[in-house]
């Protein structure tokens, strides 16, 4: 299927591993021109590596997105090497793990800082561009904003929060034709996920009984599966979709899980 992507500039946070990689490396096969933005400038390049060898063109902006400066930046750099901004992927976030008692309120500030703040400061900088090319914005949130997930607070409020941002700009960019969406992963293997279920005595286990209580399948969702639905939401194959949230998780977390 044609999502008539080609040539339009999507810059995604995060870009460089997992989900972001995933959903670059599909923004890139559609044809479209993909603005990695992260911190980690070796995965970066790799992952720029292999897109230029197939003919695909990308770029990279190397920042941490903590403050309204850099991610200014981030949009600035991407409008003076393109001159347009057709979307905006707000995919870059970790799970930190600063809970209610184990955490601090300056931790839970912090969480914030780098899981919701940089959502808000992206959008705003981007906006005026993507007024002018009437685009789409794509949230990633995650299933924890709806189901908790114990000890991450930060993370929980920050992916919370993503879904009311969405649905409220969904709302106020009506007259400018923006679309603005969410996506909620739920069990998806990931470096970052590979990494914590390595700190079990039995990773493999560990996986095992995550997979057992996922309904479709009894596997995890790939990032693949994730990236082709934002590739979706962000093409005009989706122009009449705005405001949802949608669970790409294999029904982990609206269909009855005792029936593993």
């Amino acid at each position: 299927m044609d999502l008539q992507l080609t040539g339009k500039v999507i810059l995604i946070t995060g870009g460089a591993k997992g989900i972001g990689a995933a959903i670059v490396r599909e923004c890139a096969a559609e044809g479209a021109v993909p603005v990695i933005v992260d911190k980690d400038p070796v995965a970066a390049a790799a992952l720029q590596n292999e897109l230029r060898a197939s003919s695909a063109h990308c770029e990279f902006i190397l920042t941490e997105l903590t403050s309204a400066q850099a991610c200014k930046t981030a949009v600035e750099f991407t409008l003076q090497n393109f001159r347009r901004l057709d979307a905006l992927v707000n995919n870059a976030g970790i799970n930190d793990g600063v809970g209610l008692a184990s955490g601090s309120p300056e931790q839970f500030v912090g969480s914030l800082e780098r899981n919701l703040f940089h959502i808000y400061n992206l959008a705003h900088y981007a906006l005026p561009a993507l007024k002018q090319s009437h685009g789409s914005i794509v949230n990633i949130s995650s299933k924890t904003a709806v189901t908790g997930q114990g000890n991450t607070s930060g993370y929980v409020a920050a992916k919370a929060a993503i879904l009311g941002l969405t649905r409220e700009w969904a709302l106020e960019l009506l007259p400018d034709g923006i679309r603005v969406n969410a996506v909620l992963p739920a069990e998806v293997m990931t470096p970052l996920y590979e990494s914590w279920l390595s700190r079990f005595p039995d990773p493999s286990a560990a996986r095992a009984r995550i997979e057992a209580r996922i309904p479709l399948g009894r596997r995890m969702t790939t990032a693949e599966e994730i990236a082709h639905t934002v590739a979706f939401l962000l093409s005009e194959k989706a122009s009449h979709t705005t405001g949802q949230h949608l669970f790409v998780d294999g029904g982990y977390v609206h269909l009855d899980r005792a029936l593993a």
